[in-house]
């Protein structure tokens, strides 16, 4: 395949021959002024956005994000990825989707829990809460993904099984939880070596895998999301910025990765070539998987209105993050779009991240 390329750091520019129509490169340059003001007045410490059409790339990086290998919190874009690597296990015929979780986790029972489905968890109707009553204490106590497990199984449920959405971290928790207990392998083992090596994404992991702090970029955690300690002092032990969960591995939070990579990942589901799942898995995961009465969900991907973007088909499938991150791919006009930031999303209203997407949206409906 021949790949027109746009590359750049800051207002760089480095253009390849054109080859046809595609991309208009003038319109998402113009919707990266957005970043590129935010990254000189330093309200944007780092940020990098990765766009492709067809065999089109356009790529740019910003402030401390110094190239295209930099490295981000991913935050909740961490679930499509831990999702993928689970479903690597039902194409291996290790379980199906209506298995009742208590079958692999027995300790789940009492409250409704026994009703739960591996889909429910997926599609966040299993009625479990996004974050634990006890989750500043767990973190402030640098619990391991186990405790988070042994206490996400005793946890109230907010709902009946199935009867509505309620997004949750800790479903996405219970469902790796299953994976590894059917594997004996732990979600950061899975990823790495189900996701990340055949896809060769490079500068990916979940939690720090074999890289070091310094080399990922560090986000600005004031305004943070309440759960990540909104920027309180007395957090820093085990905020968003400390090495207890840079390296914890949390599959609803902790993946790391390059605007490149993340790319890469959404490729494979957009046109698939069997690397990581079968074709039919990979329609499955990005398919709404909920009753017509209930918010759209695939599995481990959000449908349709990614964020607070227009502009894209009923057919996107994609992710946020709280540290200020957006992810989409859209068949209707063969694109991806990722924008990674370090300014969390709660921090600005409308957040640059939303007003790029926006933009690339609007650029790609009109190539």
């Amino acid at each position: 395949m021949k790949r027109r390329i746009f590359l750049g750091s800051g207002l760089a520019l480095a253009i390849c021959p054109r080859a046809g129509a595609g991309m208009d490169e003038s319109r998402l340059e113009s919707a990266c002024r957005i970043l590129a003001n935010a990254a000189e007045q330093g309200e944007i410490q780092a940020s990098a956005i990765y766009v492709q059409q067809g065999s089109d790339v356009f790529s740019r990086t910003y402030g401390l994000a110094r190239d295209t290998d930099a490295m981000f919190l991913l935050a909740s874009i961490s679930k499509t990825i831990s999702i993928a690597a689970v479903m690597k296990l039902f194409d291996d015929g290790r379980f199906e989707l209506d298995d009742r979780v208590q079958r692999y986790l027995p300790e789940f029972q009492g409250d409704g829990c026994e009703k739960i489905t591996i889909r429910q968890l997926m599609t966040h109707v299993s009625g479990l809460p996004d974050q634990l009553p006890e989750n500043a204490r767990l973190r402030a106590s640098h619990a391991s993904l186990a405790e988070f497990v042994a206490a996400a199984v005793k946890t109230p449920l907010l709902f009946e099984p199935g009867s509505r959405y309620s997004y949750s971290s800790m479903a996405i928790l219970l469902a790796t939880e299953v994976a590894r207990r059917i594997s004996g392998r732990s979600i950061a083992d899975l990823t790495h070596e189900r996701i990340f090596k055949p896809l060769r994404m490079t500068r990916s992991a979940m939690g720090l895998g074999a890289f070091k702090i310094s080399d990922v970029l560090m986000n600005q955690v004031d305004w943070a999301a309440p759960e990540s300690g909104a920027g309180d002092p007395s957090t820093k032990s085990w905020d968003w910025n400390s090495p207890y969960w840079r390296k914890l591995g949390a599959p609803w939070g902790t993946a790391h990765g390059s605007a490149e990579d993340v790319a890469r990942f959404l490729r494979e589901f957009l046109h698939s070539t069997g690397r990581i799942l079968k074709p039919e898995t990979i329609k499955l995961i990005i398919s709404n998987q909920n009753s017509p009465n209930i918010q759209p969900r695939g599995l481990g991907f959000d449908l349709g209105q990614i964020g607070n973007t227009p502009h894209l088909s009923d057919e996107t499938f994609g992710h946020t993050g709280s540290t200020g991150t957006i992810c989409w791919a859209d068949p209707s006009t063969d694109s991806i779009c990722v924008i990674l930031t370090t300014l969390p999303y709660g921090a600005v209203f409308p957040h640059p991240r939303d007003l790029v997407a926006t933009r690339i949206a609007e650029a790609l409906q009109k190539s």
